[in-house]
């Protein structure tokens, strides 16, 4: 699979306790990307955050979690990151995507 010099970064800020169908979303989400063969997508998992409400979701010395912010990036072809937005928005309710430019510069192993 090849990506593009020129590419789009797909950026989704959820929530770790965001569902989809019963699953985590940000589960359903990179299943689904790998389905329909995008390049690769990286769950970050946030120590603290805000979003529209501005509740502020922190992780706490006694408690393993409160709704922690999760981040999504995703990097592919414009064709294939603008093809993908559809399905993004039957699966999210709330939540904020956001999409930059980037060069690629490595993708894959090197062959010897």
């Amino acid at each position: 699979m090849q990506i593009p010099k020129q590419a789009l970064l797909l950026r989704i800020f959820i929530g770790e306790d965001d569902q989809f169908e019963g699953a985590p979303l940000h589960e359903a989400i990179v299943l689904k990307a790998r389905e329909l063969q995008i390049a690769g997508a990286t769950v970050l998992r946030g120590p603290v955050g805000f979003g529209a409400s501005s509740r502020l979701h922190t992780m706490k010395i006694l408690r393993l979690s409160e709704d922690l912010p999760l981040v999504i990036e995703i990097v592919d072809s414009e064709e294939k990151i603008n093809g993908f937005l559809p399905v993004l928005d039957a699966m999210m309710s709330s939540g904020l995507i956001t999409l930059e430019k980037v060069q690629v510069l490595h993708y894959g192993s090197k062959r010897q």
